[in-house]
């Protein structure tokens, strides 16, 4: 059973892992074809998932059922997600910006987890979603730069991702409790890497530059978020409700924009301070309820 400190820097650790997700992926996107980029780190993920399941002799999948279960949880969270991600900012959508139309997520979950998985939002976590949602608006509109508009292919990816994190997430939290975490995950990461490597082929023009920018993103990328922080989120789903995971989401791009400020020297505007402020508050009202207090730290965590 973690502590309660343990319970409380869990939540804490995915959000700042998955904001540098964003920056990562920026600097891969620079220098390679998103999809081959994306086919070199699924098939890492996926060797690295592996030997650390063999390694530690954690179960993997059970029959036709879990590992389709697996491979759907995969092509959802990492093939739809990730590659919508890459394939947006390399259509030089600013990682910001697609950090905050996919971090509308918390708002499609809470809409869809009651009918799909039977779960209460109450009015409070309503509150905190739309605080959240505000304060999002407000980190867009403080930083958005002058010009151009977006084109259309970077923002249908942008919601196309947005789209596949939440039903993946919903997906997740319904079917893939039962699935082993280690050899699931394995089997999440095999199942992304076929499908990008066939999206790669039939793409075509797939290039990669070798050098210091790229293989720094690949490394961080494939070690801290498609390890350490899908780990992560995956045990957060299925230890806390489907909500309350996905308000998480809304302290990531105020820490992308943070992060983006000190590598890339963007200033925060009035305006987005306001709206960082928001999505903390958000955070906090839809995560903390009545009586909740310790609430992850009393349920039992551990590989199945």
């Amino acid at each position: 059973m973690p502590s309660p400190a343990a319970a409380t820097l869990a939540p804490l650790l995915f959000v700042f892992l998955w904001s540098t997700g964003f920056i990562g992926t920026k600097g891969a996107a620079l220098n390679a074809d998103p999809f081959a980029f994306l086919s070199v780190r699924f098939v890492l993920a996926a060797l690295l998932m592996a030997g650390l399941t063999l390694a530690l002799r954690a179960p993997w999948p059970r029959g036709r059922a879990q590992w389709t279960q697996a491979a759907v949880s995969g092509l959802l969270l990492h093939a739809g997600y990730l590659g919508a991600v890459t394939y947006g900012i390399a259509q030089h959508l600013p990682a910001g910006v697609m950090s905050v139309i996919v971090g509308l997520q918390p708002l499609l979950t809470g809409l869809l987890s009651g009918p799909l998985l039977g779960e209460s939002v109450s009015t409070r976590q309503w509150a905190g979603l739309g605080l959240g949602f505000v304060g999002v608006v407000l980190v867009v509109l403080g930083r958005a730069p002058g010009g151009g508009a977006y084109t259309t292919p970077a923002l249908l990816a942008a919601l196309f991702a947005l789209l596949a994190t939440t039903l993946g997430t919903l997906y997740q939290r319904r079917s893939g409790a039962d699935v082993p975490l280690l050899g699931g995950t394995a089997g999440q990461y095999a199942a992304s890497a076929v499908a990008m490597l066939t999206l790669t082929a039939l793409h075509g023009g797939a290039y990669i530059h070798w050098n210091t920018e790229f293989i720094v993103s690949l490394v961080w990328l494939t070690l801290a978020l498609s390890v350490g922080a899908i780990l992560l989120l995956l045990t957060l789903i299925r230890r806390m409700p489907a909500a309350r995971v996905s308000s998480l989401f809304y302290l990531v791009p105020p820490l992308v924009v943070i992060e983006a400020y000190f590598l890339y020297g963007e200033r925060l505007s009035a305006l987005a301070l306001v709206g960082l402020l928001g999505c903390v508050g958000g955070v906090l009202l839809a995560s903390v309820t009545p009586g909740a207090k310790g609430a992850f730290a009393r349920r039992r965590v551990g590989y199945k």
